[in-house]
């Protein structure tokens, strides 16, 4: 196991690239959203407070207690670490966090259209359970404590009025995760706007591929408390 120091210089790197990436994307702008990865069993680094994830240095990153919230230097952090260190306290597997507002996922989260999962191979798969979180402000702690609660099922948090949070066993997979919510969202809006009617597969077909398909190891949702 790489040491504690050679572990955080890696994951700065890749939360770096990670948001040069959502930001090539459209998966980020301005200073909007916030990233995170987790560090150790009780530590997390995130984004600082009003960087831009495109063009995050390495100072941007800060290290903060996931249980006394404290934080190491001088740069605050995002004023939305409730809800990410509620996500890594509730489920021991995530390893990356996003918290993002892209365009077409942040108008199906201002909206009652429901989302489907049954259209394709990674919307089956990324999208298998999506929870949706009431309306707090950001960064107060009755969002985190909402968020800590909902992330027991599902790793798709659509935040109501407010934008997207997805989480996984790793930045990549975060990320796919995240490309996948939006590219979904895109969808039923375009498909809803022009009247196309879209076909999804059963309930039964989407059981069976999750299950026997043999595209990626079913994900576990972690409902106990």
């Amino acid at each position: 196991m790489k040491p504690l120091t050679d572990n955080k210089r890696d994951l700065n790197s890749e939360l770096r690239q990670l948001g040069q990436y959502m930001l090539s994307r459209q998966l980020a702008w301005g200073n909007s959203g916030n990233i995170s990865a987790r560090l150790s069993e009780r530590s997390m680094l995130i984004t600082g407070s009003g960087t831009e994830l495109g063009q995050l240095n390495p100072e941007d990153l800060v290290q903060v207690d996931l249980e006394s919230m404290e934080w190491e230097g001088e740069l605050k952090p995002s004023k939305e670490i409730p809800m990410h260190s509620e996500i890594y306290k509730a489920r021991p597997d995530a390893q990356a966090v996003l918290h993002a507002s892209p365009f077409w996922s942040t108008m199906m989260a201002c909206t009652s259209i429901p989302y489907v999962s049954e259209l394709f191979v990674e919307s089956m798969y990324y999208m298998e359970k999506v929870a949706y979180v009431d309306y707090f402000h950001p960064g107060s702690a009755a969002l985190g404590a909402s968020v800590g609660e909902k992330c027991r099922e599902a790793n798709i948090l659509i935040l109501r009025n407010h934008g997207v949070i997805v989480f996984d066993t790793s930045i990549k997979e975060a990320r796919m995760a995240l490309e996948t919510l939006e590219m979904t969202s895109r969808m039923i809006l375009t498909a809803r706007i022009g009247g196309i009617p879209l076909q999804t597969l059963s309930n039964e077909v989407s059981a069976d591929f999750l299950q026997n398909a043999g595209y990626k190891p079913r994900r576990a949702i972690h409902t106990d408390k």
